[in-house]
């Protein structure tokens, strides 16, 4: 298992990989790794990154294995399935799963999400298009949502 702290755009990234696979991508409080990582997946996924943080990537291809209960790990697969640029509310994620009344488990294992931008989390929204929960901050889900072309500037004004 190998940590490596990524400077993104919106914030520093820990990434852990697992053999070779990411296990986690969350925002960390910690100063940058110096040098490069060991692990091939973990390179991979700073690559991805850099290229999705570019705008050039619209889709990640890193490996990564999930590690919550089936439920959670329905959901986060529903995730990736949301393109680039486009979102969904947090009824239609439950409509995907089969079951509309189970909103409010789909948002609390979107919320456990361990693999944020790469499993799309930020393409969660409220049904009244409102910026709702996001672990790593509202400010971050905005930068990435209007980094996708979701929003613009004006839109913000009507949820300030």
């Amino acid at each position: 298992m190998e940590t490596f702290i990524y400077p993104s755009p919106i914030g520093e990234l820990q990434i852990i990989a697992e053999e070779d696979a990411i296990i986690e991508c969350t925002f960390s409080g910690r100063e940058a790794s110096s040098g490069t990582p060991k692990s091939p997946v973990i390179r991979q996924c700073i690559g991805e990154l850099e290229q999705y943080f570019s705008g050039r990537l619209k889709r990640f291809t890193v490996n990564i294995k999930l590690t919550g209960t089936a439920f959670q790990n329905r959901v986060w697969t529903e995730l990736t399935k949301i393109p680039f640029g486009k979102t969904i509310t947090y009824s239609d994620l439950a409509s995907k799963l089969g079951d509309p009344k189970c909103i409010r488990a789909a948002g609390t294992a979107n919320g456990r999400n361990k693999i944020p931008i790469i499993i799309p989390c930020h393409r969660v929204i409220g049904k009244d298009g409102s910026l709702v929960g996001f672990g790593g901050g509202l400010d971050k889900k905005e930068w990435l949502l209007r980094h996708e072309g979701v929003i613009r500037s004006e839109q913000m004004k009507i949820f300030a």
